[in-house]
């Protein structure tokens, strides 16, 4: 009896470790939470350049349709004009040739004909280097053409999928919040949101502190600062929305400074600043490749739109951001 009862109260044991082993921690799944927001704040930016790269080729499409229609409209003029040229060739040549020749879809093939090819292209040797000229010009406008289009079906492709596996990262991490007991889940939010309103306090105690002077990164860290507390959202650049480089652009396009809607746009623009050197309204950059940007505001401390379940905030500026390194800082 002894040895039953003791194997019982093994068993039981050993099924409670297993259990408690197979149970995540409330700290592992707010860990893993964390990720995931990052991972998809990352296929967001990417998804930030796929838009502007897709803008970029929609406008030169359309600038390349329009251009086609020109030239095709000057190409059907010196037709017109070379069968004029052909009717009054044939009809005048007795050398009975056939209608269907004269009427070609491309009147050169009756005035390039081998037998009256000499005496025909020394008369009218201006239009049918016009006619060969425009034709060649409308089949390279549309050789272009193909070429930029068959780029925007990759980039809008590579767009849906990028927003696609930001939206899977978000939904593995709402699963792993689902997964925990109703009395984890509820501390885990409790202490997520005591979390975030303790750095909005001292990200609104930062941003009141913040005097600056009047140059544009000045400006720009100014209506930043004014930003905390507002709420991440991919692709959003205001009023009350942002994602990290639609604040960015935003923010210098108060001081008067053009910038895309991407962080590792942004990079390109500017002058490089060493990291000994770096200054308030400087643009600091994370990620390889460069997938987060945020503004450096003096005193060790950066203003920045992060990912989603966080807001605009204040927080200290270290080499690593989260596991995104610090490749570099610029000045606009």
């Amino acid at each position: 009896m002894k040895r039953v009862l003791a194997s019982l109260l093994i068993a039981v044991f050993m099924a409670q470790s297993i259990q408690a082993q197979a149970a995540p921690s409330v700290a592992s799944v707010q860990r893993d939470i964390d990720r995931l927001r990052t991972l998809a704040a990352e296929k967001y930016e990417a998804a930030n350049e796929a838009t502007l790269k897709i803008k970029a080729l929609q406008k030169e499409t359309g600038v390349l349709q329009q251009r086609e229609e020109i030239i095709q409209k000057e190409l059907r003029i010196v037709s017109q004009v070379l069968a004029k040229i052909a009717i009054s060739e044939y009809q005048g040549s007795g050398f009975g040739k056939s209608f269907e020749l004269l009427f070609s879809s491309d009147p050169t093939q009756y005035l390039l004909d081998a037998s009256i090819l000499d005496g025909v292209s020394r008369r009218y040797s201006k239009q049918l280097r016009e006619y060969a000229a425009t034709k060649q010009r409308v089949q390279a406008t549309q050789l272009v053409l193909s070429d930029r289009t068959a780029l925007l079906r990759v980039e809008q492709k590579r767009l849906n999928q990028q927003v696609a596996e930001a939206k899977t990262a978000l939904l593995k991490a709402e699963r792993l919040l689902k997964s925990l007991s109703k009395a984890d889940r509820e501390r885990l939010l409790r202490e997520e949101a005591a979390r975030e309103n303790k750095i909005l306090s001292e990200s609104k105690r930062y941003a009141a502190s913040y005097k600056g002077e009047n140059t544009r990164g000045s400006i720009a860290l100014k209506f930043a600062l004014q930003q905390i507390g507002d709420i991440y959202v991919w692709a959003a650049a205001g009023p009350t929305r942002w994602d990290c480089s639609g604040l960015t652009m935003r923010a210098f396009q108060k001081a008067g400074v053009s910038l895309p809607h991407h962080s590792g746009s942004q990079f390109k623009y500017g002058k490089r600043v060493a990291y000994s050197n770096i200054k308030p309204g400087d643009l600091l950059f994370f990620g390889k490749p460069i997938s987060h940007v945020s503004i450096y505001m003096g005193g060790g401390k950066m203003v920045q739109a992060p990912r989603a379940g966080k807001k605009v905030e204040v927080v200290n500026f270290t080499r690593m951001f989260g596991q995104k390194p610090f490749v570099g800082a610029t000045r606009l």
